[in-house]
């Protein structure tokens, strides 16, 4: 399977039927060549812009109060929204400015890997519950922190437990994924129940995260990698400048 089959399979209208309850629900407004083009080129005016909003519009008064919008395959994680308010989106011209304002998607957009829209319920998310999942042949070989941003002391008493969660969620799913081989980003409730929050190819330009590579031995169980505590040196140290 090359990598643009594997990008189809995980597009989120192709896996959201297989693993609907397993994650947000969501709507989808569909996107013609115009609106993907104005999309493309980040455009925020004119009249393609002004004729999706309407069915943006309706597809988020689905939702109450916030949303969070991405597209088949992408979210606008490089947005300005993003960094200020984690993408939370009240209405449409807002969601769809910060696609536009995603490199990424726009993108994704000139690559012909956007044809819709993708509206959920916003949740703020705590970055120390994101994780990615690859699976192997149906199984769970390894798990990464998601966000690597420092060592959050508390992960490292749940470590084993989320594990375990995430192998027996694994197990319950993996008869519907698209494939068996494939990537999986995850959120932990409160409730340590688990969403599926996307699917990505496997291997690159999927990153790999605490993994570091991705040409490692897969027919072992890695476990759950998280990002270690900072290096302590002791001893005589000497620095020159």
């Amino acid at each position: 399977m090359n990598l643009q089959q594997q990008i189809e399979l995980c597009k989120i209208q192709n896996w959201y039927p297989r693993l609907a309850v397993h994650t947000f629900p969501t709507v989808f407004v569909m996107l013609n060549e115009e609106e993907i083009s104005a999309l493309a080129n980040g455009e925020t005016t004119g009249e393609v812009v002004q004729n999706v909003l309407p069915r943006l519009t309706t597809a988020m008064s689905a939702f109450l109060y916030t949303r969070f919008v991405s597209t088949d395959f992408v979210a606008p994680t490089d947005s300005e929204r993003f960094r200020t308010k984690r993408g939370a989106v009240r209405s449409a011209a807002s969601a769809w400015n910060t696609l536009a304002d995603s490199e990424k998607v726009r993108n994704a957009a000139k690559e012909g890997n956007v044809s819709c829209i993708a509206v959920r319920p916003f949740r703020r998310m705590d970055v120390t519950r994101e994780f990615r999942l690859f699976i192997k042949d149906g199984q769970l070989k390894s798990m990464s922190q998601y966000w690597l941003i420092r060592h959050y002391r508390r992960l490292a008493g749940v470590t084993q437990k989320y594990w375990e969660l995430a192998d027996n969620f694994v197990k319950k799913i993996a008869w519907c994924l698209p494939c068996q081989d494939i990537v999986m980003d995850i959120y932990f409730t409160s409730a340590d129940e688990i969403l599926v929050l996307d699917l990505n190819p496997w291997g690159p330009p999927t990153a790999p995260l605490m993994l570091m590579k991705w040409d490692i031995d897969w027919d072992s169980v890695s476990g759950c990698k998280i990002v270690p505590p900072p290096l302590m040196l002791g001893g005589d140290v000497e620095v020159s400048f």
